[in-house]
């Protein structure tokens, strides 16, 4: 099986949220986190609950559980069997919050902007 290439966004200033926010973890959370981002770069767009759920319009979370802490780590795909990881964030909530998803979207719209600007094909 091809495995799939994860990425991190960086923003237009250098910043990387996804890479700040497994880093702002405790230690057992970025294993965990590091564990099941392996799991999507082996299954892609074949991985599933528990580890992984569609949540609207092409953008996905990764679902890490340690203990009774609950992170998510959002993504999306593009051609080449490649996934770009957005934001992160500690659940609290049973839903997703809107937030997040709005951020993960605008994320990729910037992502999406300067591939289309620097001439790569999708």
């Amino acid at each position: 099986m091809i495995k799939f290439e994860v990425e991190y966004f960086e923003k237009q200033g250098g910043a990387i949220p996804v890479e700040e926010f497994i880093l702002s973890q405790e230690k057992k959370m970025r294993m965990k986190i590091y564990r099941t981002l392996l799991l999507l770069e082996e299954f892609g767009n074949e991985l599933r609950e528990p580890y992984s759920k569609l949540i609207e319009e092409g953008i996905f979370e990764l679902r890490i559980k340690e203990g009774t802490h609950i992170s998510r780590v959002m993504y999306f795909f593009i051609k080449g069997r490649k996934i770009i990881l957005t934001n992160g964030f500690v659940k609290k909530t049973q839903k997703t919050p809107r937030k997040e998803i709005e951020l993960a979207k605008k994320h990729r719209m910037e992502y999406e902007n300067r591939r289309e600007n620097s001439g790569e094909e999708f």
